[in-house]
C-alpha cells in the first residue's frame, strides 16, 4: 500500500458536508458513517468523522487479499462508528465492519437475484478455503473449487475472481460460496456454441484426452467426445489403450450429437471401409476357412476369420462328443483352427461357425466299421433305471435296453449283475447317425430260443424239468432248449385231489402239453392236466369207446398192455 499526504478540505467544510450528510441529525452507535482522512501517523490512519473527537483505524484495514487500495489526506471514507467516545476520549470506529456492512448489504441482494459475486481466495481451512468478498468471509467447500479435484490451489490464491453464493446466514455470519458452479455454467456455455457448429458425420482431429475400461475421451477443442471401444475398429478390441494413448493426436468420425446434454459420440471405425460388406459372397455356408480363436466364454469361443470380422462357434458345434465340457478345454486363445460356416447373418452381423463339422462323425464311422449284426466289446459306462451305458471306439457310447439284456429273465433282475467297469461283449442293433444313438443288445449274443423252437408248437408233447416249486404252480425249463414255463396248480392234474405242486421236486423230470405257443409274444403255456386228457382219448379212441362197457381202467391197461409188447 502506497500512502501520500495531499492538500484536504478545511475541517469547517467538512464538518458541513457531515451536517448535509446526516441532515442535521446526531450520529448514532452501530451505523456506517463517512469520515475525513486528516492524517497518516505511522501504521494509523486519522479519520475525522464530525464528532468532538477524531478515530484512529489501523491502516492494514485498509487493504485486504487481492486488494491493495492507497489511502491519502483528504480521502472520503466509510467506517464504522462503535462507540462516540471510549476512556481515552476518541471515536472508536473500524473500516472492517464498514465494509462488511455494506459488502453484506450487496451479497443479500446478489444472492436473492442469482447474480455472481467478486471474491478472493485467501486462506485455507478443514475441508475447503476462505474468500474475502470485499469485507465479508465467505467458506468454499473444496469439491466446490472446481468441476474436477484440484491438486494444488496456489495458482488459485490472492486472485479475484466471480462465485456463486450457495448459503448464506446474517444472523450467523455464514457465507458459503461455489466457484465450480461459475466454471460449469461458462463451460456449458462455451460447449453449447462448440456443439452447435458441429455437425453428425463431419470428421474432426482431436487429442484423446482420458482412457476408461469402455473407450476413450477425445478432446475437439474444449469439448469432450466419447470414443466407445465398440467404435475404435471393426475387429474385437479387448481394451482401449490397444488402439489408442493418452496424448495421441486422433482423427475421428462424429456419429451423433445430443444437442440438450451435449453428449457426442465418435468412431474410428467409421472412416474404414465395413469389412461386413458382401460378407455372404466371400463366406459360403458349408464352406471351411482357417481362422484364429480370440476369445473364449462359457457359450462356445470367438473365431477372427479376417480383420473385423469374427464368427461365434457354439459349444455345441464344438465336439461331437464332448457335450458338456466347458470350450477353453477343447480350444485355446490365438489357435489357429479349421472352422465350417453354418449361418451367416449380414443384418446382425454375425456368423455361426462349426468346428467339429471339420472332423468326422464318430457315429457315421462306428457305422461304416461295425454294421448292423457285428459283435462289439466295450466298458460299462454307466448304469440307470432303462439300460446300461457301453462305451465302444471312436469315444461313442451304446445303450443296451433292459429287454435286451435276457431272452428270459425280467431287465430289471439282470442289470443288477452288472457294474461300472466291467467289459462286456455286445451286438449291434441299430445305428442312428442323426440321433447320435447306437442300440446294442446282450441277449443277442445267443440264439432266440423261441427262434430255434421250430418243432414247438399247440398241441405238442415236451418233456421238462421242474426249476422251482411254488404254491401257486412249478417252474419248468424245456429239456434241450433254454425256454422256461409256468405251469399253475390246475394245470398240474386232472384229478383235483393231484393238483399239489409238492408232489414235484426241482430236477425231476415231468411230461406237458403245449396249450400255447406265441412266437411273436415270446409265450409259452404247458399243461399235464392237458397232456392226461389228450391220452385219455387217444387210449379210447384206439381200444374202446363209451358204449363198449369197458371201464376206463380196462381200457388204459390194455393200451399200457400193447405198448409193453411193440416194446
Amino acid at each position: 500500500m502506497s500512502l501520500s499526504v495531499n492538500h484536504s478540505p478545511s475541517r469547517d467544510d467538512f464538518a458541513a458536508m457531515l451536517e448535509e450528510s446526516f441532515g442535521g441529525h446526531e450520529s448514532q452507535e452501530g451505523s456506517v458513517i463517512r469520515g475525513l482522512v486528516v492524517a497518516i501517523e505511522k501504521d494509523v490512519a486519522v479519520i475525522d468523522i464530525g464528532l468532538k473527537t477524531e478515530g484512529r483505524i489501523p491502516l492494514k484495514e485498509f487493504v485486504g487479499p487481492g486488494r491493495e487500495a492507497s489511502l491519502n489526506v483528504g480521502d472520503e471514507v466509510e467506517v464504522y462508528l462503535e462507540r462516540v467516545e471510549n476512556a481515552l476520549g476518541e471515536a472508536v470506529i473500524s473500516r472492517d465492519k464498514a465494509r462488511r456492512e455494506e459488502s453484506w448489504v450487496k451479497l443479500e441482494r446478489a444472492f436473492e437475484s442469482g447474480e455472481k459475486v467478486n471474491g478472493v481466495i485467501f486462506n485455507q481451512v478443514k475441508g475447503g478455503y476462505t474468500v474475502d468478498l470485499d469485507g465479508a468471509v465467505a467458506f468454499l467447500p473444496r469439491s466446490q473449487v472446481d468441476i474436477r479435484p484440484v491438486r494444488d490451489v496456489t495458482p488459485l490464491l490472492n486472485v479475484p475472481q466471480p462465485f456463486q453464493i450457495l448459503k448464506m446466514d446474517r444472523r450467523r455470519g455464514n457465507i458459503v460460496v461455489s466457484r465450480r458452479t461459475v466454471l460449469e455454467e461458462t463451460r456449458a456455455e462455451a460447449r453449447s456454441e462448440l456443439v452447435a457448429n458441429l455437425e453428425e458425420g463431419q470428421v474432426i482431429e482431436g487429442v484423446v484426452k482420458n482412457i476408461t475400461e469402455y473407450g476413450a475421451f477425445v478432446d475437439l477443442g474444449g469439448i469432450d467426445g466419447l470414443l466407445h471401444v465398440t467404435d475404435m475398429a471393426w475387429r474385437r478390441v479387448n481394451h482401449p489403450t490397444d488402439v489408442v494413448t493418452i496424448g495421441q493426436p486422433v482423427k475421428v468420425k462424429i456419429v451423433k450429437i445430443n444437442h440438450e446434454t451435449h453428449r457426442i459420440s465418435l468412431g474410428i471405425k467409421q472412416l474404414l471401409a465395413d469389412p461386413w460388406e458382401g460378407i455372404a459372397e466371400r463366406y459360403p455356408v458349408e464352406s471351411r476357412f482357417s481362422g484364429r480363436v480370440t476369445n473364449i466364454t462359457d457359450y462356445g469361443a470367438f473365431v477372427e476369420l479376417e480383420p473385423g470380422i469374427e464368427g461365434l462357434i457354439h459349444v455345441s458345434e464344438m465336439s461331437w462328443t464332448k457335450k458338456n465340457v466347458h470350450p477353453g478345454k477343447i480350444v485355446s486363445t490365438s489357435q489357429e483352427v479349421e472352422v465350417q460356416i453354418l449361418e451367416v447373418d449380414p443384418v446382425k452381423r454375425r456368423i455361426s461357425l462349426g468346428l467339429k463339422q471339420t472332423l468326422q462323425n464318430p457315429w457315421e464311422s462306428f457305422s461304416e466299421k461295425n454294421p448292423i449284426g457285428t459283435e462289439v466289446e466295450g466298458e460299462v459306462k454307466n448304469k440307470t433305471e432303462f439300460g446300461l451305458f457301453i462305451g465302444l471306439d471312436g469315444d461313442v457310447d451304446g445303450m443296451v435296453h433292459l429287454t435286451d439284456l435276457d431272452w428270459n429273465r425280467p431287465g430289471e433282475q439282470v442289470i443288477e449283475e452288472f457294474k461300472k467297469g466291467d467289459t462286456v461283449r455286445a451286438v449291434v442293433l441299430d445305428v442312428d447317425v442323426e440321433k447320435e444313438r447306437i442300440s446294442l443288445g446282450i441277449k443277442q449274443l445267443e440264439g432266440d430260443p423261441f427262434a430255434d423252437a421250430s418243432d414247438l408248437k399247440k398241441g405238442s408233447t415236451v418233456t421238462t424239468e421242474v426249476l422251482e416249486v411254488k404254491d401257486s404252480g412249478i417252474e419248468v425249463k424245456i429239456v434241450d432248449t433254454d425256454m422256461t414255463s409256468f405251469i399253475r396248480r390246475a394245470e398240474l392234474a386232472g384229478d383235483r385231489n393231484e393238483q399239489r405242486p409238492e408232489r414235484f421236486s426241482p430236477g425231476e423230470k415231468v411230461d406237458a402239453r403245449v396249450v400255447q405257443f406265441d412266437r411273436k409274444a415270446r409265450r409259452i403255456q404247458l399243461s399235464i392236466k392237458a397232456l392226461e386228457k389228450a391220452e385219455e382219448k387217444e387210449a379210447i379212441a384206439q381200444f374202446g369207446s363209451a358204449d363198449s362197457g369197458a371201464s376206463l381202467g380196462d381200457i388204459l391197461g390194455a393200451a399200457l398192455k400193447k405198448a409193453t409188447e411193440k416194446k
